[in-house]
């Protein structure tokens, strides 16, 4: 796992909501090639300095948000538009842990694809 960042513990100390879901998301992508970072005061993930993914608490739900998900294939189906004049961003919701342990190798492939798609060609 790679080293956590103390900005983002102090950020999971704090949630009131989603707390439990945060910290597995975390573990997830931890689990994959990124550095974690708190910006625009959420939980960040980048790869090669480039953002990957942010996740997001809302009051019916917390999402991680793929900030190029637009190119990723989603052969799952799964992710959504935040917003109607949204270019590049995708997210995928969830309203339990539950929800985020059954879709982990998912998660993981998504970030894999998402990571692969900043490498230089």
């Amino acid at each position: 796992m790679k080293r956590m960042s103390p900005k983002v513990d102090g950020y999971l100390r704090k949630a009131k909501k989603w707390r439990e879901e945060f910290e597995k998301l975390r573990r997830i992508i931890l689990d994959c090639p990124l550095t974690e970072e708190l910006k625009w005061g959420k939980p960040c993930y980048s790869f090669q300095k480039s953002n990957i993914v942010i996740i997001q608490g809302f009051k019916e739900f917390c999402a991680l948000l793929f900030c190029k998900g637009a190119l990723l294939n989603d052969a799952n189906g799964i992710l959504e538009k935040p917003g109607e004049n949204t270019q590049a961003a995708r997210r995928i919701p969830f309203t339990n842990v539950r929800e985020i342990v059954e879709m982990e190798p998912i998660l993981k492939a998504y970030i894999h694809e998402a990571s692969e798609a900043e490498k230089p060609v």
